[in-house]
Formats: C-alpha cells, sequence, structure tokens
C-alpha cells in the first residue's frame, strides 16, 4: 500500500499508514487488487480511523471483482467509480519491440488481432481522503505519482530560461481533482489505440478487395470485429459512470461550491471518450462495408465467368446443331457426297460463329463497355475512340 499526503504545495510519502484525520489536504491510499484482496476488513478499519465512515460489504465485494463493469454509486458518506482500463498483455514476445513501447496493449499473431485486456479500478471518494484499488501493472497511476512526489512549486522565468524546464502544474487540491486526472491518462490509453486498430482493419480492407487473392481469414477478421464490439461496449459504460458521476456533483453540491475547473475537466474527459466510441462505431461500420463490397465483388465475378460460359455455349449450340444433323444416318443429304461439302460446312460454322461473337460484343453481352462503331466515308467500319 502506497500512502501520500497531497497539500497545497507539496505532496509527501508516507513511511507507514495514519492513524487520524489529516488537518489540511487529503490523503491518497493506493493499494493493489492482490493488497486488497488478502485482507478488505483491514482497509474498512482504517477508513473508519481516517473518515469515521464504514464502507459497505457490497462495495467491497465489487472492488474484489475483477470482471465489474464501469459503475458509479454515490453514499451519503463517500462515493464509488469503477472504471475498467488498458492492461498491458503479458506475452512481450509476440510484439516488435517499437510497437509494444508505443501500444503495449496490442499483438498480432499473424493476421490475428489480440484482445483488448482490461482491468477495473476501484475509486472510494472521500472528503479528505481518496482510495484506489488497481491491478499491479498500472503505468497511468505510476505515472501521475511520480509527478506529485517530483512536483515542484513554480519556478521564476529567470529559472525556467536558465534550467530550459517548463513550469509544472498545481497539485490536485480535492481527491475529485485527483481522480479525473487519473480518469484523463487512462482515457487517453483508449485513444492511442485508434491508429493501429485503423492500419489493421485498413489492410483487411485491401486484402478482402484483392482480386488476385481470395480472402480466407474470416476467422481473424471476425476475432477483430468482437473486440471492436467489446470497445463500444467499454466506452458505453464509462460515459454512463462519468456520466452519473457528474450528475451527482451537480445535485448534491450546492451551485455556490461547484467548481466549474472541475466541471471543464469531467468534461473533457466525457469527450475523449466520445470520440473513442465514434471511431469504435465507424470502424464497425467501414469493416462491415468492406465485407459487403468482397462478397458483391465476388458475386461480380462469378457473373462474368457465368456470362463467357454462356457465350460459348450460345456460340456452340448451332455449331452443335449443323453437327447433329450432318450425323444423321440418311443416304440423300445435300453437300454429304459434294467434293468441297466438308470446308463449305467449316467456313459456314465459322461465320455462323463469327457472327454471333459480333452480334453479343455490338449488344455489350462479353462486357460492359460500349462498342461503338460508327461509317467512316473512307476506312471502312472502325471503332469509335472512347471518350473521357
Amino acid at each position: 500500500m502506497e500512502t501520500i499526503h497531497i497539500q497545497s504545495d507539496q505532496a509527501l510519502r508516507l513511511d507507514s499508514v495514519p492513524t487520524a484525520p489529516c488537518a489540511a489536504g487529503f490523503y491518497w491510499l493506493d493499494l493493489t487488487h492482490e493488497e486488497f484482496g488478502a485482507d478488505p476488513e483491514s482497509l474498512r478499519d482504517l477508513v473508519v480511523r481516517l473518515t469515521g465512515a464504514r464502507l459497505f460489504d457490497l462495495h467491497l465485494k465489487d472492488a474484489a471483482n475483477l470482471q465489474h463493469p464501469s459503475y458509479f454509486e454515490s453514499t451519503s458518506d463517500y462515493d464509488m467509480l469503477i472504471f475498467r482500463k488498458l492492461t498491458p498483455i503479458g506475452d512481450r514476445s509476440v510484439l516488435p519491440l517499437t510497437d509494444l513501447d508505443q501500444h503495449p496493449q496490442l499483438a498480432y499473431r499473424g493476421h490475428r488481432l489480440q484482445e483488448i485486456v482490461t482491468r477495473p479500478v476501484t475509486f472510494f471518494l472521500f472528503e479528505r481522503l481518496l482510495v484506489t484499488v488497481r491491478n499491479a501493472q498500472s503505468r497511468t497511476i505510476e505515472q501521475v505519482r511520480t509527478r506529485l512526489l517530483e512536483f515542484r512549486s513554480r519556478p521564476s522565468p529567470k529559472t525556467v530560461l536558465a534550467t530550459n524546464e517548463a513550469p509544472l502544474t498545481r497539485l490536485p487540491q480535492r481527491p475529485e481533482e485527483l481522480v479525473l486526472r487519473l480518469l484523463n491518462g487512462m482515457v487517453d490509453r483508449y485513444l492511442d489505440l485508434r491508429q493501429p486498430l485503423t492500419d489493421r482493419l485498413d489492410r483487411w480492407q485491401r486484402a478482402l478487395l484483392d482480386p488476385r487473392r481470395p480472402f480466407s481469414d474470416w476467422g481473424a477478421l471476425l476475432d477483430a470485429r468482437i473486440e471492436i464490439r467489446r470497445l463500444e461496449h467499454l466506452c458505453e459504460e464509462q460515459h454512463d459512470a462519468l456520466q452519473e458521476m457528474r450528475d451527482t456533483y451537480l445535485e448534491e453540491t450546492p451551485e455556490a461550491q461547484q467548481s466549474d475547473a472541475y466541471l471543464v475537466r469531467i468534461a473533457d474527459v466525457i469527450e475523449h471518450i466520445h470520440r473513442v466510441l465514434n471511431h469504435a462505431r465507424r470502424l464497425e461500420s467501414s469493416l462491415e462495408t468492406a465485407v459487403q463490397l468482397h462478397f458483391s465483388a465476388t458475386a461480380h465475378r462469378t457473373n462474368q465467368v457465368v456470362r463467357v460460359l454462356t457465350v460459348i455455349t450460345a456460340v456452340f449450340a448451332p455449331l452443335t446443331l449443323i453437327t447433329g444433323i450432318f450425323g444423321m444416318n440418311f443416304e440423300t443429304m445435300p453437300l454429304l457426297k459434294h467434293r468441297e461439302g466438308f470446308w463449305l460446312t467449316i467456313f459456314a460454322m465459322a461465320a455462323l460463329a463469327a457472327a454471333l461473337l459480333l452480334y453479343f460484343a455490338v449488344n455489350r453481352v462479353l462486357s460492359d463497355r460500349p462498342l461503338r462503331m460508327r461509317r467512316w466515308w473512307r476506312g471502312g467500319w472502325r471503332r469509335e475512340p472512347r471518350r473521357n
């Protein structure tokens, strides 16, 4: 368990767990799921000593449930928020090193898209206390905690120019402000998902519409569609939870005490979730459109093959009729014993086949491209130049 005392001008890591409420600022108690699951009653007793409020049994069970969706609930003593965040994948050997550094939550196994892994982070918000229960690997929380502990007062302009360092932002003054900073970092991880997901689906769209290679990786495509649906459901749950948190703040806080900065920040987090949600919906729509175009292109190619076979059948049908007539066992038939009968019949059959092919070409049976013919006064029949 990490305990940090956040005041107006500094943040201090405490070596031991506090036993009394803080007189200034607020405490931040950070626990992992393993620490919380080992002894949840000790956390309840500590909260009672620091705030005088008692955590409900159902809320303790919800905090220990790793499959709990994003959720918000308010009580008379505290607020509880559960937010599902992205979790880095344990097997790092399946990704190139550059992709792992930028997007550790994605992995490609051949043409497959690794599932999006999430874990819940539980926030218990009191007036002067914030308790977080999260998984052991939480890069966002570790980064925020490091920034808080390394915070320094805003330097003077001369110091900034001398050290070439930008001034840091102020420390959070309330637990709600710290929660929004953590949520903003977690939502940014979802924003990082947009580019790799788009690149992966773009490759699938090109593969679906490639006429040279028939697409066969339907299992991976279905898995990607399922992951996009999961991302959409996650964003909807997160949006509902944060919207409920905002509405509770507006209802329970007097208008004179409401903070415009807090409302702006929570609206910004909700807007980021909206962006991820809209992007997931666009990806799903693009994927369905690409699948429909794939089947349309396949049906078009099938129609082309059937069209060619139909033309071949139509051309050879009268030729087969002629050969069938001359194959009948009659003693007296025209051209049967003529010296040039065979060649005359072959010539007639060739002329008939050519006439049929010309007829099909003029009537756009062989191809969808129009065959425009015009008669020149000199030069005979020629194909007209195609106009743009």
